[in-house]
């Protein structure tokens, strides 16, 4: 047989973060979705942000921010998202010190998401009124780190790991800190998908979102069963990994697509995205 009648056509390159907080979805997605047409890239957010952007992507979990850089680029898919109202329980600014002491101090940053660096920035510089010094890493760097930080923003996993931890006597969710200013969730991820395979493939855009949302109520229903199957990858204990992931909402409702308004305002204001990043597209709305 030739090689060439073996090889499938792909029709969609798909980006999928590689948290545990994509479980309900994902693992539905992988025991139950049987499509080689559709190549399935694992990455961290930024990894998925750059890939996209770059159009090795056609469509993928990105950091909210990645749309608002882009707008021109992208369109949310509707009813999808990676969100909490309240803690969220896996981006965390961990500090030696109370917050309102980070004045001046180093504070190291997340390079897995852009969109919690601009959050946690938000709410130093904007709610807590301080200017911290910023360096960007993985809080498992801080080993070779010249200068020791007072604070390190970690998320997904990692932050999972050093929460279970007593390294840091102060700890703030980012997802509560927003909460309790704006009365809001706050979107961390979005489906973002890109405006020429909108177009060029609108069927295949419907067929996918179809299967995620499908997946997305599957996985729900699910999991407890799959709390138990992931939780060993952080590691954590069964019982928190549920807890955590009840506590992960997954929809783009009206009060999420508020929330990411006033976010991408706040970007706006601080001249981190462009203005066209407002209003947001959201397609596939039912």
């Amino acid at each position: 047989m030739s090689g060439s009648n073996n090889r499938m056509k792909i029709t969609a390159r798909i980006g999928m973060v590689n948290y545990i907080n994509t479980a309900p979805l994902y693992e539905v997605w992988q025991q139950t979705v049987h499509r080689p047409d559709w190549l399935v890239t694992e990455a961290p957010p930024s990894q998925l942000n750059r890939m996209l952007h770059e159009k090795e992507l056609d469509l993928g979990f990105v950091s909210s921010q990645e749309y608002a850089l882009h707008p021109g680029e992208y369109r949310i898919l509707s009813d999808l998202s990676i969100s909490a109202t309240g803690q969220v329980g896996s981006v965390f600014l961990f500090s030696e010190v109370p917050f309102t002491q980070l004045e001046e101090q180093l504070v190291l940053l997340s390079s897995q998401s852009q969109t919690s660096v601009s959050l946690v920035k938000i709410i130093l510089e904007d709610f807590y009124q301080v200017r911290p010094r910023y360096c960007a890493g993985m809080a498992t760097d801080l080993a070779v780190s010249r200068e020791r930080p007072m604070a390190v923003l970690a998320i997904g996993d990692e932050a999972l790991r050093l929460a279970a931890g007593e390294r840091y006597p102060h700890r703030l969710d980012l997802g509560e800190a927003w909460q309790a200013r704006t009365g809001l969730p706050f979107v961390f991820a979005v489906w973002a998908v890109r405006e020429d395979f909108c177009r060029s493939a609108p069927d295949t855009v419907l067929a996918i979102h179809q299967e995620l949302l499908r997946c997305l109520r599957e996985g729900k229903k699910r999991l407890r069963e799959i709390s138990a199957a992931v939780a060993g990858r952080v590691p954590m204990d069964e019982n928190a990994c549920y807890r955590y992931l009840q506590g992960i909402e997954y929809d783009l409702g009206s009060e999420k697509q508020e929330a990411l308004t006033l976010f991408f305002e706040y970007l706006v204001s601080r001249g981190e995205v462009p203005a066209t990043a407002l209003p947001i597209k959201v397609c596939g709305n039912h």
